[in-house]
């Protein structure tokens, strides 16, 4: 053939290469800076102990069908009722990932007339729902409550009638920094709106036994929380918690929910145990709190600002430098990943370290004058 049908597609590949912005798959070397496992659980014992005793009970490794069908199993709904009421909310409804999740809500909940305002850094899983979905969506300004407020006076003033639906992050993946929730609750009560908080990023790490930046606000009838399973829990999946009716929608509406294979019973075993794992043993999130402190005194005298949480960016702004920055520490051992648009806005290329229990305060220590010398060397 003379002309390759995915000549289109080389062409595309090509530019990001030249913009550094290609990416690739490498795999896990050297200090652990760049997970998601916060509280280290993901190759601990205490899992593999739970996991065993799954197996041993004779629990499936796989569903069979989708949880209409033949997939639904005990161990679901065991996971559904525990995580309800570790959340603080009237039901729960396991997913596969937490990108289904909230593919499944965005597209399903809002209906035709209402409006949908998202913080302006809202993962990309919400705005592939929205698309789906047959309501209007804008975007507030990150973080200002008086933003997302704005948006829906204007909305009702000229004529909107329908909910208005407030979809946030309680902790960016990217930025570190938290929302203001307790404001945002107060805009979705005075417009009768439904707020929607990802916990992704600060479930097991914040809150009483893990239950995230969210928790004081459990148990409002205009409240849905989503808590994905394979970061601080260490196992796969994610709990949407929510008022019934929403949960009963999904399973009758949600196709991303309808049209998938059920997670496997023993991941919803371990899932759970999981869940209690991080309530019953407190001192992981002390132990990790004390490691973000301890990180933030080294980072600080390098003109990087603390986030006051596990997340640290480094901004560089240029991808080139960024990458180069990134490969430096990986050959010094550390395994830290530039990030670059379009997950981060232009101009913004960054660095994005993680503290998790998988690394101690010697390794952080080691990491930050590496990080120092690669910074001056680029």
């Amino acid at each position: 053939m003379t002309n390759s049908p995915f000549t289109a597609h080389h062409a595309d590949l090509a530019a990001l290469a030249h913009d550094s912005r290609r990416r690739t798959l490498a795999p896990r070397a050297g200090r652990d800076f760049a997970s998601n496992d916060y509280l280290g659980l993901a190759d601990s014992e205490a899992l593999r102990e739970a996991l065993t005793a799954g197996i041993e009970r004779g629990l499936p490794a796989g569903s069979g069908g989708s949880r209409l069908l033949r997939g639904n199993h005990a161990e679901h709904e065991a996971l559904e009722a525990h995580a309800a009421r570790h959340y603080g909310s009237e039901a729960a409804l396991f997913f596969p990932t937490g990108f289904a999740a909230n593919a499944a809500l965005f597209a399903a909940l809002p209906q035709r007339g209402d409006l949908v305002v998202h913080d302006e850094l809202i993962h990309a899983s919400a705005h592939d729902g929205m698309k789906l979905g047959r309501a209007g969506h804008v975007a507030a300004t990150h973080n200002d409550a008086q933003s997302f407020d704005d948006i829906i006076a204007r909305w009702r003033a000229g004529g909107g009638a329908g909910t208005p639906w407030i979809a946030v992050e309680s902790l960016y993946s990217m930025d570190g920094d938290r929302a203001p929730l307790a404001d945002l609750a107060a805009v979705a009560d005075r417009h009768d709106a439904v707020l929607v908080v990802d916990e992704a990023h600060a479930t097991g790490v914040f809150g009483p036994g893990g239950a995230g930046l969210a928790h004081g606000l459990a148990r409002r009838d205009n409240l849905i929380t989503l808590h994905t399973c394979g970061k601080a829990l260490g196992a796969e999946g994610a709990l949407l918690c929510a008022p019934a009716i929403a949960t009963d929608f999904l399973v009758n509406r949600g196709r991303p929910f309808i049209f998938s294979t059920a997670p496997s019973p023993l991941m919803a075993w371990l899932v759970r145990h999981a869940i209690e794992i991080v309530a019953n043993e407190p001192e992981r999130q002390a132990r990790l709190h004390s490691l973000v402190r301890h990180a933030a005194e080294r980072l600080v005298p390098l003109g990087i600002p603390a986030s006051g949480t596990q997340i640290l960016p480094v901004i560089i702004g240029d991808n080139n430098r960024t990458m180069r920055i990134a490969g430096q520490l990986q050959g010094a051992g550390f395994d830290i990943r530039g990030i670059r648009p379009p997950t981060v806005a232009q101009g913004t290329a960054r660095l994005r370290i993680a503290i998790t229990l998988n690394v101690d305060e010697a390794n952080i220590d080691d990491m930050a004058d590496a990080l120092a010398s690669a910074m001056a060397a680029a």
